[in-house]
C-alpha cells in the first residue's frame, strides 16, 4: 500500500526556516516525480516544487516563481523528498501536500500527482 507522510510543519516567524520532509513507502519511489504543493484557506492547490528522475540518482529540480531562490527541494534516497524553505512570509502560510507522479511527468499540475499525502500546516506569523 503506498502512503505518503509529510512532517516538519509548524509555526514560524517570518524571516524564519523550515524543513519539510516526506517519507514514501509501499514501493519504491525513484523513477517517480514527487513534489510539493500548497493550499491556503480559500484558495486553489498550488504547485510549489517538484523533482523529476533524470537518470541514476539524479534528480531535476523545477520551482513556483515564489519559490525560487527561497526554497530548496531535494530527493534523500529514492522514497524521501525535503523542501528546505528559507526566508518565510505570512504569504506562505498554507497546508504544504506531498504528491507522487508513477509516470515521472514532473508537471506543476496537481492532476499529475496520483499519491498525496495528508498535508502538514505551515504558519507563518506577521
Amino acid at each position: 500500500q503506498v502512503q505518503l507522510v509529510e512532517s516538519g510543519g509548524g509555526l514560524v516567524q517570518a524571516g524564519g526556516s523550515l524543513r519539510l520532509s516526506c517519507a514514501a513507502s509501499g514501493r519504491s519511489f525513484s523513477s517517480y516525480a514527487m513534489g510539493w504543493f500548497r493550499q491556503a484557506p480559500g484558495k486553489e492547490r498550488e504547485f510549489v516544487a517538484g523533482t523529476k528522475w533524470s537518470g541514476g540518482s539524479k534528480y531535476y529540480a523545477d520551482y513556483a516563481d515564489f519559490a525560487e531562490g527561497r526554497f530548496t527541494i531535494s530527493r534523500d534516497g529514492a522514497n524521501t523528498v525535503v523542501l528546505r524553505m528559507n526566508s518565510l512570509k505570512p504569504e506562505d502560510t498554507a497546508v504544504y501536500y506531498c504528491a507522487a507522479d508513477r509516470w515521472g511527468q514532473g508537471s506543476s499540475a496537481a492532476s499529475s500527482y496520483e499519491y498525496w499525502g495528508q498535508g502538514t500546516q505551515v504558519t507563518v506569523s506577521s
